[in-house]
C-alpha cells in the first residue's frame, strides 16, 4: 500500500495532499535555510504558537456570521493575523525594551499559546456541533481534507517557494554579512521582516498538514540536514528544499496508508530520518566520511613515523605502525625492512632534509610553510625547485 501511495495510485485526493505536502516542505526548507543561517530559528517557534488564538477567533467569527467555522481559508486568515501580531510583539519587545530576543520569544510564545488553548477549550464547550477537528491544527491531519484545501496548501507552498527563490540574494547577504549588506544600501530591517513574513506564510499554510507545534521542525531540520552536504548557501537552500519536499511527500504518503496516525509527526519523523542519513553518510561532513578521513590520516602518520625510524635504524615499538608497514610490504614478518621499505625510508628522510633546506631558503620559505609532515614535496615544489634544494644539500654553505 505504501508503494501505491508513493506512486500516486491511491486516488485523486491523496495525490493532491501528497503534492501539497511536498510543495509545503520545499517552501519550508527554502525559507528555513535563511532562518537557520540568520540564527533566528526560535522566531519561527514563536510565530507558529501565535497562530493558535487566530484559529479559535476565526472559528467563532465565522460561526457568528452564519458560516462554516471550519472553512480553511478563514481559519488560515485568522491564524495569519495573530501570527503577525505575535511577530510584531517580538520585534517591539526586542527593540523597545531591554529584553533579549530569546526572552521576548519565550514571553510571546507562552502567552499566545496559552490564549489559544483557552479559546479552543471555550470553542469545544459551545453547543455548536461544528467544532470537531479543530485540534488537528496542533499536530496536523490530512484525513478528510477537501480538494480545495489541498489546492490552497499547494498554492501557498509554491508561492512562498517562488518568493524565497526570488529574494535569495538579499537573504544570503544579510545572513552572512549584515554590515556589508547595509553598506551596499540594503535595508536589513526590511529584509528580516520579509523573511519573517515568509516564515509566517509557511507556518500558516502548514497548519493543516504539519500542525503549529511541529512546523518549526519542518523549517529547521531540512536546512540542518542539508548543511552536511554543502558549504555553499545557494546549494544549501536547494538541498534543504529538496529534503523538505521529500519529507512532506513521503510523510503524507505514510499518513495516507495509516489514517489513524497524525500527519505532522510522521512528516517530521521522515525529516529526521533524512537528517540521520545525512549525519551518517554525507561525503563531506558525515560521520562515516570523517571516520574514514581520520583513519587515513592516522595511517599516514604511522607510515611516516615508521619510515623515518627505518631510515634512522631506530627500533619500532608501536604495534600499529609495524602492522601498517607489514601491510604495505615495507617490513617482513620478522621486522626486517624489505628493499622497498628501505627505498621508501631513504626517500622519506631525504624529503625531510629537503623541507628543512626549503624553510631556510628565503624564496621557498613561504611554500615550505605548507609542509605538515605528511605532504609530498613533489605536490608543493616544482622539479626545478627540488633540484635547487638538492644542489644546496650536495654543496653545503660553509660558515665562518
Amino acid at each position: 500500500m505504501l508503494f501505491d501511495a508513493l506512486t500516486l495510485q491511491l486516488g485523486y485526493n491523496v495525490t493532491l495532499v501528497m503534492l501539497g505536502a511536498a510543495a509545503l516542505g520545499m517552501a519550508a526548507g527554502g525559507a528555513g535555510t535563511y532562518l537557520f543561517l540568520r540564527k533566528r530559528a526560535l522566531v519561527s517557534d514563536a510565530v507558529s504558537h501565535a497562530t493558535l488564538p487566530g484559529v479559535g477567533v476565526a472559528f467563532l467569527v465565522m460561526v457568528l456570521l452564519g458560516g462554516d467555522g471550519r472553512w480553511l481559508p478563514g481559519l488560515l486568515a485568522g491564524s495569519a493575523l495573530t501570527a503577525g501580531i505575535g511577530l510584531l510583539c517580538v520585534a517591539a519587545l526586542t527593540r523597545r525594551t531591554r529584553l533579549t530576543e530569546d526572552a521576548a520569544i519565550g514571553a510571546v510564545l507562552s502567552v499566545f499559546f496559552g490564549l489559544g488553548i483557552v479559546l479552543l477549550t471555550i470553542v469545544q464547550t459551545l453547543p455548536l456541533g461544528r467544532q470537531a477537528g479543530l485540534e488537528s491544527f496542533l499536530l496536523g491531519s490530512t484525513a478528510g481534507m477537501l480538494r480545495s484545501d489541498a489546492l490552497l496548501i499547494a498554492a501557498g507552498g509554491v508561492v512562498t517557494l517562488l518568493a524565497v527563490a526570488t529574494l535569495h540574494r538579499p537573504f544570503t547577504a544579510v545572513a552572512f554579512d549584515p554590515g556589508f549588506a547595509q553598506a551596499t544600501g540594503q535595508n536589513i530591517a526590511r529584509i528580516d521582516l520579509t523573511l519573517m513574513m515568509l516564515v509566517m506564510a509557511v507556518t500558516v499554510v502548514g497548519l493543516k498538514v504539519v500542525g503549529l507545534i511541529l512546523i518549526v521542525a519542518l523549517l529547521i531540520i531540512p536546512p540542518v540536514a542539508a548543511r552536511f552536504w554543502t558549504d555553499k548557501a545557494e546549494t544549501l537552500a536547494l538541498i534543504a528544499a529538496a529534503l523538505g519536499g521529500l519529507s512532506g511527500y513521503v510523510g503524507a504518503g505514510l499518513s495516507a496508508t495509516a489514517p489513524g496516525l497524525p500527519t505532522g509527526p510522521i512528516i517530521v519523523l521522515v525529516a529526521f530520518a533524512l537528517f540521520a542519513l545525512s549525519f551518517l553518510a554525507a561525503p563531506g561532513r558525515g560521520v562515516v566520511a570523517l571516520a574514514l578521513r581520520h583513519r587515513h590520516f592516522q595511517h599516514a602518520v604511522h607510515l611516516r613515523q615508521g619510515l623515518l625510524a627505518i631510515a634512522s635504524e631506530q627500533p619500532i615499538y608501536e604495534a600499529l605502525t609495524m602492522r601498517i608497514l607489514r601491510r604495505e610490504g615495507l617490513v617482513r614478518a620478522d621486522g626486517v625492512p624489505t628493499d622497498a621499505g628501505r627505498g621508501r625510508a631513504a626517500k622519506a628522510l631525504r624529503d625531510e632534509t629537503r623541507w628543512q633546506v626549503a624553510r631556510g631558503t628565503e624564496h621557498l620559505s613561504g611554500l615550505a610553510a605548507r609542509h605538515d609532515g605528511l605532504t609530498e614535496i613533489e605536490t608543493v615544489l616544482t622539479a626545478d625547485q627540488i633540484a635547487e634544494i638538492d644542489a644546496r644539500i650536495a654543496t653545503p654553505v660553509e660558515v665562518g
